[in-house]
């Protein structure tokens, strides 16, 4: 890669960096002297394993854990203030909360009301624009639990987009969707991303990561490789960051992604190996 392409994916001037952070829940560190720096209109994801300390990382720069060393800073940001938009896991949700779709997509301006204490016409008419951009715009009155998996994560991403971010930050955004529904979401991600939001995922997506994202962190409570998926996707640096063997087969331009296991079933016993989509 040359050194102007790298430059793009990884700018030198960050939005955010973070240094030599240690940080967790309740006294015990989750995430072990992590340094990383994310540029400005970056698009970059976050794989490991389970426990790896992934969602750990985005609630550290939300701000939400508790740090034992290090520092997270936003030293891109506008006037020192880095807006963030944040969309979590939706097995974190509870669906049973008696809340329509334009309620949930409002309360993204919560934090930022000020003097007015309920939507004024011009949010609800950003809520409405942003609710037909994501494809669901009739789905407004609707009850949230009512809504399929894919239209639920529209929802939370509308509610993060709302404030106008210049980071956003997803939490396993195509966990438990579709494959057409999980390519759908990455391409969106990716538009938002051109029009200069800068845009960090957590998955365990491996092959949809392969297919879509420029840039890959990968990560065990500390960062073992990050670069193009071309450059971290090796068995060696898979195999370091998620501790089995892991099987990577190139076709080109593509790059697909198994463990051993899996590698080894036939599709009749297992539908989800080397599942890719372009």
């Amino acid at each position: 890669m040359s050194d102007s392409a790298r430059l793009r994916l990884h700018p030198a001037a960050p939005l955010v960096e973070i240094q030599d952070l240690e940080c967790g829940y309740d006294g015990r560190p989750v995430v072990d002297r992590v340094s990383l720096r994310l540029g400005a209109g970056q698009f970059a994801g976050i794989v490991g394993p389970s426990g790896s300390g992934k969602t750990t990382i985005l609630r550290a720069i939300l701000g939400q854990v508790e740090t034992y060393h290090g520092s997270v800073r936003f030293p891109g940001a506008r006037d020192g203030r880095c807006r963030i938009g944040y969309v979590p896991q939706l097995e974190t949700i509870d669906w049973s909360f008696p809340v329509t779709v334009e309620q949930v997509v409002l309360m993204g301006l919560a934090a930022e009301s000020g003097p007015f204490p309920w939507p004024r016409k011009a949010d609800r008419r950003r809520m409405q624009e942003l609710l037909d951009r994501l494809g669901i715009g009739e789905c407004a009155r609707r009850h949230i639990r009512d809504l399929s998996g894919g239209q639920q994560q529209r929802v939370f991403l509308a509610r993060a987009l709302i404030r106008a971010p210049d980071l956003l930050l997803l939490d396993e955004p195509t966990s438990g969707a579709d494959i057409k529904t999980r390519h759908e979401i990455l391409h969106l991600l990716a538009e938002l991303n051109a029009e200069g939001i800068t845009v960090l995922l957590t998955t365990h997506d491996l092959n949809a990561v392969a297919a879509h994202l420029p840039w890959v962190i990968c990560m065990n409570r500390r960062i073992v490789a990050e670069g193009t998926p071309d450059e971290v996707f090796t068995p060696e640096t898979l195999g370091r960051t998620y501790g089995a063997e892991m099987v990577v087969v190139r076709q080109g331009d593509l790059i697909l992604v198994s463990d051993r296991l899996s590698a080894t079933r036939s599709p009749a016993d297992d539908e989800r190996v080397l599942d890719v989509g372009a």
